[in-house]
């Protein structure tokens, strides 16, 4: 792998992870942290003094031998921040959503495009292992044709006061979905429900419609009494479901469906299968995807179009909560 250096940009509580991450991955490549926040240095350095701690992008920028940005900020300034680092050549991974509208992704994108640079989001689903097997199962055609998914993505906070559960929550299930069915919906519908903030959604449903009779449903919450995180998934020849709030069998495979047999429907119920998958976090697989991704120049899972396709999706949802 060609020695390019990294930087991180954005320390919080997710963007930590990333600089812990990378450092584990690349050691010493990692360079550069940047936070506006003094407070940050001292987790950074406690993962590495020779990490560079600063603010701003102006080092980064200036700095040849970095090729490749994370950046981890809150969701209104990816804009700026991905433009400059894009403009003054930077490869660069940036947390969902990638912007907060889709004409501002679509921006980013044409400016990577044009620079022949890796712009990539952080749909971390992408690269979970367990959805990456289901993935297998479903090309394979061990599930048949789809027919129906549900997400169910529930916890007890952390609640957002600049996003709605929809956008905070959402992505990582909207991108998983399209991943599976290789498109986008041809019909969108959401409802949803404001308890604590004004104009703040704290649970909502949306219901997605695609080609060959293909349906899902996302449901999101932030004011629920126990975490869940499901997935289903419903095939005419299999189903499969991944719950990643188990501690252990988080996948399985139930050969089960309805038979039509003399034009009446008849079940099919046998017992299920735990499906083991690598154990590899997902966050080193991204950032590992993303450094192979610019050292190959290929095109990556969660690029800019992909990034742009769940944004509509998600806009399009908003539209129907407004």
């Amino acid at each position: 792998m060609n020695e390019f250096n990294i930087a991180v940009v954005g320390c919080g509580k997710w963007g930590i992870n990333h600089v812990r991450t990378a450092y584990k991955l690349f050691g010493n490549r990692l360079k550069y942290c940047s936070d506006n926040f003094p407070e940050s240095e001292k987790k950074v350095k406690e993962i590495s003094e020779s990490i560079i701690f600063i603010k701003g992008l102006d080092e980064i920028i200036k700095d040849e031998t970095v090729k490749a940005v994370i950046v981890a900020t809150p969701a209104e300034t990816h804009f700026e921040i991905t433009k400059k680092l894009l403009l003054a050549g930077k490869n660069v991974m940036v947390e969902k959503p990638i912007t907060l509208n889709s004409g501002e992704a679509k921006k980013l994108n044409e400016i990577a495009l044009k620079e022949k640079l890796v712009l990539m989001v952080g749909h971390l689903l992408l690269f979970h292992p367990a959805i990456l097997k289901i993935k297998e199962f479903i090309d394979e055609g061990k599930l048949g044709n789809l027919q129906y998914i549900y997400s169910n993505r529930l916890n007890l906070g952390t609640v957002r006061t600049e996003e709605n559960i929809l956008w905070s929550f959402a992505p990582h299930d909207i991108s998983v979905i399209q991943y599976f069915t290789g498109d986008v919906p041809t019909e969108v519908t959401a409802t949803g429900s404001v308890f604590l903030q004004k104009n703040i959604q704290d649970t909502t449903l949306t219901i997605l419609k695609f080609k060959n009779n293909i349906h899902a449903h996302i449901y999101v919450s932030w004011l629920h009494p126990f975490k869940e995180q499901r997935l289903v998934v419903i095939g005419d020849k299999s189903m499969m479901m991944f719950e990643d709030t188990l501690k252990e069998n988080k996948l399985k495979f139930y050969p089960k469906g309805i038979d039509m047999v003399d034009g009446l429907p008849v079940k099919r119920d046998l017992e299920f299968e735990n499906i083991e998958f690598d154990s590899t976090s997902p966050l080193e697989l991204e950032q590992l995807h993303f450094a192979e991704c610019i050292e190959n120049k290929t095109t990556s899972r969660a690029d800019g179009r992909n990034a742009i396709e769940v944004l509509e999706t998600l806009e399009r949802a908003q539209e129907k909560l407004n």
